[in-house]
């Protein structure tokens, strides 16, 4: 994970995971990026031993450390916020090396590697609104023509970082193309603009082992900005998923299993899929508080059940 120091513990989703994981009696470790390595080929780091608490002015303490075999541990939970670049990818690669040597890594390295936040919707084409993946700036003033207001975003930032809204005549848009192309130099991603974002808000929906919690979080933009993202100051308001958002769900939801992204947050908008968050998705604790649900404890209810099953069918082989 990122430095525990710095996260917030009112709301951090991977805190809530390491408090249930303490409550069930699992023992925790706790690494960060610079803490892994390769050794003559085998996965290996070190892991201060930690434990956590409750407490808004006191969340964590260290009780120790050692080295040793990622291989050792029984579930690694992934959970480092973008931007997915090389240093990402390198340590997907030494965790990829660690689930040969025997460890659950949540969610898959290959896969997180392969299902890129931003990208991934365009497996599922049905649920999503126009898009179009390009570094072309021509490309991109053909799509805002065609839809006359569009989102454009970069592919390994989060948060709403560099996040635009660009429509038709505004006088900027070759300024915001150029600079989120790096002058064509890098992808982006265009769609279509939703308008329910601003009334309906920017609805994340949350789904283990490719079931979704049936419960959400709207997050509204505040007044003046068209990003809903708690990170950037929207507010949060929760809803039962509706009919729609359970098909979107249900397109989505094999393909996620089958790719051992256990742990997943989508965002939609109106009726649409914008994103598939599979790196280190938020917002359980903010659904937990509206709705007295308890997120953690069906993750672990379910990674239990992965470990159970795993481990009776090596029994079997």
């Amino acid at each position: 994970m990122d430095p525990i120091s710095s996260i917030n513990p009112k709301k951090d989703t991977t805190l809530a995971l390491m408090l249930e994981a303490q409550s069930r009696g699992w023992q925790i470790v706790y690494m960060e990026m610079a803490d892994l390595f390769l050794s003559n080929g085998h996965a290996e780091a070190r892991m201060r031993h930690v434990e956590v608490f409750n407490d808004l002015n006191k969340w964590f303490e260290f009780t120790g450390e050692e080295y040793g075999p990622l291989g050792n541990l029984d579930v690694i939970l992934m959970r480092k916020d973008p931007p997915f670049d090389i240093e990402y990818i390198m340590a997907t690669y030494i965790l990829e090396k660690a689930e040969a040597d025997g460890a659950l890594v949540v969610n898959k390295p290959q896969s997180l590697r392969d299902a890129n936040e931003k990208v991934f919707t365009a497996w599922f084409p049905q649920s999503c609104p126009p898009s179009i993946l390009t570094r072309s700036k021509n490309a991109i003033k053909t799509f805002l023509d065609a839809h006359g207001k569009i989102v454009v975003k970069p592919t390994y930032k989060m948060g709403g970082q560099s996040v635009f809204v660009i429509a038709k005549g505004d006088p900027n848009t070759n300024v915001i193309i150029e600079e989120i192309t790096q002058s064509g130099s890098r992808y982006i991603q265009a769609q279509a603009y939703i308008p329910e974002i601003e009334t309906l808000g920017d609805k994340r929906i949350i789904l283990i082992d490719g079931i979704a919690v049936d419960y959400g979080i709207a997050r509204i933009p505040n007044a003046g900005d068209h990003r809903g993202n708690l990170a950037v100051g929207a507010s949060a308001k929760g809803f039962r998923l509706t009919q729609r958002d359970h098909w979107i769900c249900n397109q989505i939801g094999p393909a996620l299993k089958e790719r051992g992204l256990i742990f997943v947050g989508i965002d939609v908008i109106g009726d649409y899929l914008t994103e598939i968050n599979v790196t280190s998705p938020t917002g359980i604790r903010e659904i937990d508080h509206l709705f007295e649900t308890n997120i953690a404890s069906m993750f672990f209810d379910t990674l239990a059940n992965i470990i159970h099953m795993g481990k009776a069918k090596t029994k079997t082989d």
